[in-house]
């Protein structure tokens, strides 16, 4: 049996990809943590010094934010990556229908490859839901998984969204 505070919970979870898919960054930065913002990190490492966060009210104008960021380096390549928010939500954050994904772990790794997890590190107080894909493209074998991890913190009973995590298979 389900408690009322685990449906809270599944609602707020699902809520929240729902915001995701539809890119409605305004709806999206309401249940953003409005002290520490929202992290976005392209791959499984957190880079807490490196990472580009944004407060809520910088959350709901990201659709209409032109400026090119860093948010990191490609895997295999360590060129940069600078994208403006709009190609870097495309290719790292809702680069396949999270929304029908073929398993969800909930605090629970499910997809794995060679850069380090230290999901559980940079987010002491966090709990996290993955929405992973086994794979595209069956004559890959599975190793063009994705998932996309959503981290939420406890403030109060309220979880707040804290991350936007990307994960696939790194080299």
């Amino acid at each position: 049996k389900t408690s009322s505070s685990e449906k809270e919970t599944y609602t707020r979870v699902l809520d929240t990809l729902l915001l995701i898919k539809n890119k409605d960054m305004k709806g999206l930065s309401s249940i953003v943590h409005p002290t520490k913002g929202l992290r976005f990190t392209p791959y499984d490492f957190i880079d807490l010094e490196k990472d580009k966060v944004f407060k809520p009210d910088e959350v709901a104008k990201l659709n209409e934010n032109k400026e090119v960021y860093n948010w990191g380096i490609y895997d295999g390549k360590g060129d940069p990556i600078e994208l403006n928010f709009n190609d870097y939500y495309k290719r790292f954050v809702y680069d396949y229908d999270f929304a029908k994904p073929h398993i969800i772990g909930i605090n629970n790794i499910i997809g794995k490859g060679n850069t380090i997890n230290n999901i559980k590190e940079a987010y002491p107080n966090g709990q996290f839901v993955e929405f992973h894909i086994t794979g595209l493209e069956p004559k890959y074998e599975g190793i063009d998984w994705r998932s996309l991890k959503l981290v939420f913190e406890d403030v109060n009973g309220t979880l707040y969204l804290v991350g936007i995590i990307h994960s696939e298979w790194t080299i």
